[in-house]
């Protein structure tokens, strides 16, 4: 019987970072311009809660945005050609469940022409993730550019 139990929390856990899984390459992929691409900007209000809280941090500052701040300004430089080109995804990651919360520490990697003038960066990504009825969902992200 114990065996059983273990054979079934591993399948459980495996599904579970499956989908945390595709729900930060999906998160990422929402501000992708590259080739022409459309960003699909309208995603992130599937992928996250309603109340989900989204900081970036620069030294001792911090910028605090929900969803609806956060994606109005991204959504203007990303399709009225201010950014063009512009691609960020994740190079490694680290995801911890526990039960119906998870968060997962990521690298990433970013490019793209702002204003004509081409760039990169990288940075890290701390994620907050709950289990609810429709799935895992994203409650909160924080990041910081090197």
């Amino acid at each position: 019987m114990e065996l059983c139990l273990f054979f079934y929390y591993l399948e459980h856990m495996k599904s579970d970072n499956t989908e945390i899984d595709q729900l930060v390459t999906s998160f990422f992929g929402v501000f992708t311009n590259v080739n022409g691409q459309t960003p699909n900007i309208e995603l992130i209000f599937q992928l996250c809660i309603p109340e989900a809280v989204i900081i970036k941090k620069s030294g001792l500052m911090e910028e605090v945005y929900n969803l609806q701040t956060f994606t109005a300004p991204r959504k203007q430089l990303l399709t009225d050609g201010t950014l063009t080109g512009f691609e960020e995804k994740e190079i490694s990651g680290v995801t911890q469940v526990l039960g119906n919360i998870a968060q997962r520490i990521t690298k990433y990697v970013k490019h793209g022409m702002l204003n004509g003038v081409g760039f990169s960066g990288s940075g890290n990504k701390l994620f907050q993730f709950i289990k609810t009825a429709a799935g895992w969902k994203i409650a909160a992200v924080v990041w910081e550019d090197e």
